[in-house]
């Protein structure tokens, strides 16, 4: 059993310890096997930390049960991926509330890039089922990962195409990764972890209650490079998850739907309020986002990179680690270069091929 496993995920049960100090903690002590080896007046000197919180850690109480929980998700082949684990999603790591950690059960992975969040109303027409299938059967050329919620109406729209495409298709679930919801959609779910995955920030058993659904719609929106709403009402979780998306700098597109409808109200509001982009096809996210089909399929390239600076060299390593790519900004702080000598630098990778330049100053390794 994975010690550091057990420990951060008796963080996660100790009452009083949310994501957060959480993280502080794991932040000031090292590691979260090392928060429990931590003399008790170290710990009340962490910033938020009171004595009932040392006196829970201190307790083994929420030890042991972190140890029958490891046990449970052995059984049932669900993964516990803390935030700092490679196949944590590293864009959902860079948003301020993301979890702790995550339950994940598939085969798909979370770091590639072009994952596309697809959500919409569940009472879905005919015109948003068929937009959504659209989209889907767009999106193929770009071997893209469709991400949805496994809800009623566009989410199991959303689902069903991508299996039938052969893309990776990920439901983000509210509830325990043993508690499919709704039952109806369990065959698909399960056709789905061939070539995709089930995520979920909530432990075995937890049933997926009306608050889950909301917090549920950020990981949607956190993981994705882009978020497409079908088709909305003016109220609705379709919305919550757009204007999460919106507020982490996601770009998100609405599908525009007649006036008089109640299901395009949602989408044409995000357009009218330019929240969202308009979606026409596939070729709006090839110029916003800059992306080329098969692009993914192309042969990586070795170049000795002995020949460049170290400052080059750094800047590389950092592109190969976060393969969803990094902002200009992300790589002065991350590489400790100025951003104008970086600007540089990376101007000689892009002429060299090695790397390319997204919008909204991001660059990502060819």
């Amino acid at each position: 059993m994975n010690e550091e496993e057990c420990c951060i995920l008796a963080l996660k049960l100790t009452p009083g310890i949310g994501d957060i100090l959480a993280k502080q903690l794991i932040s000031y002590c090292g590691s979260a096997s090392a928060i429990y080896r931590e003399k008790k007046g170290t710990l009340l000197r962490i910033p938020n930390v009171g004595n009932k919180t040392v006196v829970s850690l201190n307790s083994g109480e929420y030890l042991k049960k972190a140890e029958e929980f490891l046990v449970l998700c052995e059984k049932q082949k669900i993964s516990i991926v803390p935030y700092f684990h490679k196949d944590y999603p590293e864009r959902l790591k860079l948003v301020n509330d993301s979890p702790l950690l995550i339950y994940t059960k598939g085969r798909a992975k979370f770091n590639g890039r072009k994952l596309v969040g697809i959500v919409g109303t569940r009472n879905a027409t005919e015109y948003g089922r068929q937009m959504t299938k659209k989209i889907v059967e767009e999106l193929v050329g770009h071997e893209a990962v469709i991400v949805s919620g496994l809800a009623y109406g566009i989410d199991i729209v959303a689902h069903r195409a991508a299996l039938k495409a052969g893309l990776p298709t990920v439901a983000v679930l509210a509830g325990g990764l043993d508690k499919i919801y709704p039952s109806v959609h369990k065959k698909t779910a399960e056709e789905m972890l061939e070539q995709g995955a089930w995520i979920s920030e909530y432990l075995p058993g937890t049933k997926p209650e009306a608050h889950h659904f909301p917090t549920r719609n950020r990981i949607i929106a956190g993981m994705t490079e882009t978020l497409i709403v079908v088709e909305a009402a003016n109220k609705g979780g379709a919305l919550i998850t757009a204007n999460i998306a919106y507020s982490y700098n996601r770009e998100v597109f609405a599908v525009p739907g007649t006036l008089e409808h109640k299901y395009s109200e949602g989408c044409n509001a995000l357009i009218r309020a330019q929240k969202a982009n308009i979606y026409t096809g596939v070729k709006d996210l090839n110029y916003l986002l800059g992306w080329e089909v098969g692009e993914q399929k192309l042969s990586k390239k070795n170049f000795d990179m002995s020949a460049y600076d170290q400052p080059v060299q750094k800047i590389m390593e950092l592109l190969t680690e976060f393969e969803v790519g990094l902002h200009l900004d992300e790589l002065s702080w991350k590489a400790q270069i100025s951003v104008n000598e970086v600007v540089g630098h990376l101007l000689t990778l892009e002429f060299d091929g090695l790397i390319k330049s997204l919008p909204g100053k991001r660059y990502v390794k060819l």
